[in-house]
Parts: structure tokens; C-alpha cells; sequence
């Protein structure tokens, strides 16, 4: 078992195989070609009884994990949303795996509770979201989603669902887009409403929400004795990066008095850009809004950050005081073990703020703006390639598209672009992936990678002309 000197050994040789693995990361296929069990296969079926030198571990992970790694941090890596890390935030991870807190209250490390609260005013201030909020760092997007509609459903009943549970005639509705995000369906069915009360309103050409479509959902629940409690708004659709119209939105829900929560997942990073701030026009009167730090803000996962406008119901919704974890200091400062779903809580903060501080406002703003500007580049290569086809608007870093040669019913141009797409991954060079559109297979074109460069882009856009061509 490692001792100090160990450590020092074996940590500065992984500290160079990770510097060795970014300047290298081009060289490894993007997506992982192992077949389903092949990792599987290839570890024993016990863990040993002895111990084992950290020669062999390191040999076994380069030979038997890496081959079944995918690798996110490729500048080569264009699929789902990118789950960007950085340099600065790699470091943090490190110190914060070193110092192994628990964060659960504030006397359990002042120091983290403290730059947690920092980083949310500091955050607040870079993004234009208002100081009357106040802010914590959930995990994921989907945690936070959860919360919100919990504190809605205990804000709505005077917390008496907390206390003796549903009665069975609450009727709660939940409101979103047909574009929202999985994730809201699945808070939706943990908190009891059940998938059912979900309601997809209709979208517009460029697949934002239809707020005529949500108040005739609303109007029609209240005629049939539902109870409408909530909508939730996307800055950013999965798909598509559609930008739902927080404003309407707001209006709507002021008219029929619904909680208004916003996913804005992605998008809420491009809110460090002036030019971007018309995405939260009527954010006054949202209740709660979420964003990842480690989609497109340089901070490897987990953390989202999360804004209330009441943290009072927040804390009640969610505050429970044995007596293990009654402190002096109780009330007077923040226990973020109240503030959502989870007692234990992970030093997140760490990472925000090396990243904050060592990329500074302007080189975010400015790797932000390159990103949007190459996802531009590519709409434009799209609209004016001959067989291929634009599917939905660019309002930010991702382009959906189709290889459509003429000729081609439907059926045939959904197979002919899954081939496509199958084909550029397999080759290990580039990674995409797909969403249908109105039925439509449509390859997603997502720049947000940290270290993606306009060459990178160049490249897979040239290999998907040479693969489009070869297939057809």
C-alpha cells in the first residue's frame, strides 16, 4: 500500500501521463470502438487478496480502461453537449480530491461554504442574472430540476405534502415544450405527479416553446379541475439550442400564478456574453434557473448552479435537524446540506473559482465567441453545400444538418444519414450525434470542446463531405 514518499512518486507520474494525455488527446479515436462486455471480459472476477504494486494498476489502466474511453476532452469531440474541462479546473479537482471534505454544513468546512457563496454572487454579476437571488451548486441539471418543482409542489400546498404526503386530489400540472429535456420528465415522475401531468406544448418553426400553445394547455387543465403549479423554460434546447421566450413565458405565468423554473443547461454560459442577455429578459420573474459550469464553462463535471429567488422555501422544503447536525452557527450562515437533495456535498466551488480566476472574464468571452462563431461557419458550409440541409436555426455553438441527396424519399434519407453518422464515428477521427426533427434524422454539429480549434472544425467538416460522397 502506497506511503508518503509513494504518493510523491506515483502522483508525479501521473501528473506527466495527464500532461502527456492532452497534448496526445488527437491521437486516441474519439468515440471508443470496444464492444459491449469487451472491458468486462478482461477484469477478473475478484478483487485481489493481496495487494497489488501501482506499476501493474497503471499498466492495467492504460491497456484495459483506456480502450474503453470515449474521450470528451478531444477537440475532435462534437457530439451531445460538450462536458468541458480545463487545466485550471484539473488542478482544483486534484486539491480537492486531496483534501477529501465533507461539505455538508458550514463547521464542516468554513472555507468551502464561504467560496461556494462567493462564486454565486461572483457569477451572478458575470451573467446578468439578478443579485436578488441567491445561489448553490447542485451536481447536475436534473438534481436541480427536481429541486425546483419539490419547492413548487411544497410552496403550493403550505409544505403539506412534505408532512402527510398526497392526498390524491392535488392534480398538479407541470408545463414545457416538446423540445425539453429528458430530465424534466423524470422530475416530474419523481415527485410524484407523475409522467401523465407533464404537458408538451407545441414549438414554433424554430422549436421554441409557443406560448399561445402553453395557455391553451392551461386554460384547458382549468376547465377539466387540474391545478396548473408550473412551467419550465429552456435557454438552449437539447436538439437544438433553441431558446424558448422567457419573457412571454413569464407573462403566461403570471396570469395563471405557476412556479417558473429555466433549463438553461448550455446556454446560461453564453450569458457572459453582453450580446446573449436577451435570453433572460423577464428573468424578475422567474423562480428558479439553473446552468452548467461544466458544459460550457471550462469547470469539469459536476457543477451546476442553481438560483432561487426564495431560498426561504427552498430551505424549508429540504431542511431536516437531527441532532448530529445541530451546530452554534445555525442560521447565521449558509448549511447547503438544506438547499437541495443531498447531505454530503463535494467541494465544487474549488474548481470555479481557479477557473474563474485563471481564464479571467475576457478569455472565457472570447473561447465563448470563437465557438459560436465556428458553429456559424458551419450553418453557412451547410447552407451552401450542394446535397446537404439546414434543419433548424444556430442561435449558438450547435448546427443541425442532413445529407440530402435529391431523389431520396424520407425513409431512405434517415437511413442513408444514420450510415452517415455511424461511419464518421466508427472511423475514430470525429464524433457526432443525432435527434430527429419533425421525423427528420438530423446530425447535431456541436462546437464547446475548450481546446477546439477552427482546424478542428475544418476537418470534420471536410470528412463528412469525403464519407457523404463514399456512401452515396
Amino acid at each position: 500500500m502506497l506511503d508518503t514518499k509513494g504518493f510523491r512518486k506515483f502522483a508525479y507520474q501521473v501528473v506527466d501521463w495527464m500532461a502527456d494525455y492532452y497534448e496526445n488527446i488527437e491521437k486516441y479515436p474519439v468515440k471508443s470502438g470496444v464492444k459491449p462486455g469487451e472491458i468486462l471480459s478482461c477484469l477478473p472476477d475478484t478483487p485481489p487478496e493481496q495487494e497489488e504494486p501501482m506499476e501493474v494498476i497503471l499498466k492495467d489502466f492504460e491497456e484495459k480502461i483506456i480502450p474503453g474511453i470515449t474521450h470528451w476532452q478531444s477537440p475532435d469531440f462534437f457530439a451531445y453537449f460538450p462536458a468541458n474541462s480545463s487545466y485550471p479546473s484539473v488542478l482544483a479537482e486534484m486539491l480537492t480530491a486531496t483534501l477529501g471534505a465533507q461539505c455538508m454544513v458550514w463547521e464542516t468546512s468554513p472555507a468551502a461554504a464561504e467560496l461556494e457563496e462567493k462564486m454565486m454572487q461572483w457569477i451572478m454579476y458575470l451573467t446578468g442574472i439578478p443579485s436578488s437571488f441567491d445561489g448553490v451548486i447542485q451536481d447536475t441539471a436534473s438534481t436541480a430540476t427536481l429541486t425546483s418543482l419539490l419547492t413548487a409542489r411544497e410552496q403550493y400546498t403550505h409544505f403539506a405534502i412534505n408532512e402527510k404526503g398526497f392526498s390524491g386530489t392535488e392534480k398538479f400540472r407541470v408545463y414545457a415544450s416538446e423540445e425539453t429535456h429528458s430530465s424534466i420528465e423524470k422530475a416530474v415522475k419523481i415527485a410524484g405527479f407523475g409522467k401523465e401531468n407533464l404537458v408538451k406544448c407545441a414549438v414554433k418553426k424554430d422549436f421554441s416553446m409557443d406560448t399561445d400553445s402553453l395557455r391553451e394547455a392551461i386554460q384547458n387543465d382549468l376547465r377539466r379541475g387540474f391545478n396548473p403549479l408550473a412551467v419550465v423554460a429552456t435557454l438552449g434546447t437539447t436538439g437544438t439550442t433553441a431558446i424558448d421566450p422567457l419573457k412571454e413565458i413569464t407573462n403566461v405565468a403570471k396570469e395563471y400564478g405557476l412556479w417558473v423554473h429555466v433549463d438553461a443547461a448550455l446556454a446560461g454560459s453564453a450569458l457572459i456574453l453582453p450580446e446573449y442577455r436577451f435570453m433572460i429578459e423577464g428573468i424578475e420573474d422567474v423562480d428558479t434557473f439553473v446552468f452548467n459550469a461544466h458544459k460550457w464553462l471550462f469547470t469539469n463535471f459536476d457543477c451546476s448552479l442553481y438560483f432561487v429567488k426564495d431560498k426561504a422555501a427552498l430551505i424549508r422544503t429540504f431542511e431536516i435537524l437531527p441532532e448530529y447536525l445541530k451546530t452554534k452557527t445555525h442560521g447565521r450562515v449558509n448549511d447547503y446540506r438544506d438547499w437541495g437533495i443531498q447531505l454530503g456535498r463535494r467541494f465544487r466551488a474549488l474548481k470555479l473559482w481557479f477557473v474563474l480566476r485563471n481564464f479571467g472574464l475576457r478569455k472565457m468571452q472570447e473561447t465563448l465567441r470563437e465557438h459560436i462563431r465556428l458553429a456559424h461557419m458551419i450553418r453557412q458550409n451547410v447552407e451552401e453545400a450542394p446535397d446537404f440541409e439546414l434543419l433548424a436555426p444556430a442561435p449558438l455553438n450547435t448546427v443541425c444538418f442532413r445529407y440530402h441527396p435529391s431523389g431520396m424519399d424520407e425513409e431512405t434519407l434517415n437511413r442513408i444519414n444514420q450510415q452517415l453518422m455511424d461511419t464518421l464515428n466508427r472511423s475514430g477521427k470525429v464524433y457526432f450525434t443525432h435527434t430527429r426533427l419533425h421525423g427528420k434524422f438530423t446530425i447535431r454539429f456541436v462546437i464547446g470542446q475548450t481546446y477546439t480549434r477552427e482546424e478542428h472544425v475544418r476537418k470534420a467538416w471536410s470528412e463528412i463531405i469525403r464519407t457523404a460522397m463514399e456512401i452515396s
